[in-house]
């Protein structure tokens, strides 16, 4: 009995390391949103995104941070590891909504970036899968590389 609490506690302990990133995907604007918050997950899934599953896992411990930014005016979220980037977005009036999760330092899982340079809102995607990445690459997006790791 002692033996299978030993166990129970430790895979807590293993999994309160990472957090699962869900994505959604807004059909009016075609952004792809990306959060660790079941509430947000629920909450915009209630009045019309679309929920797709989880995108990838990040720690929640160690790891370089994954800056979360809005822009008011097209709807629109942006999410980068650059402090750079990030400063130069708040600087044209971005909002810097802090850091969303952090990066995996050992890089397991690359998360590919896109950008759509038709698209006014959504025009970044995110994604771990290199076929979806290919696929939009194919179709006209811009293939950015690695944005981040996952776990």
């Amino acid at each position: 009995m002692r033996s299978n609490r030993h166990w129970q506690v430790l895979v807590l302990a293993v999994f309160a390391l990472v957090a699962s990133m869900y994505r959604l995907y807004n059909p009016y604007s075609g952004e792809h949103f990306y959060t660790s918050s079941a509430y947000e997950r629920n909450s915009l899934a209630e009045i019309g995104w679309n929920y797709e599953g989880v995108g990838w896992v990040a720690p929640t411990t160690d790891g370089e941070p994954v800056y979360r930014l809005y822009n008011a005016n097209a709807g629109d979220h942006h999410y980068t590891v650059s402090a750079e980037e990030r400063d130069a977005l708040v600087g044209v009036g971005w909002s810097d909504e802090g850091v969303g999760w952090l990066s995996d330092p050992l890089r397991s899982v690359p998360v590919w970036r896109e950008y759509n340079p038709f698209a006014t809102a959504g025009a970044h995607n995110f994604t771990t899968s290199e076929g979806e990445h290919l696929q939009l690459c194919a179709l006209g997006w811009r293939g950015e590389g690695v944005a981040w790791y996952g776990v």
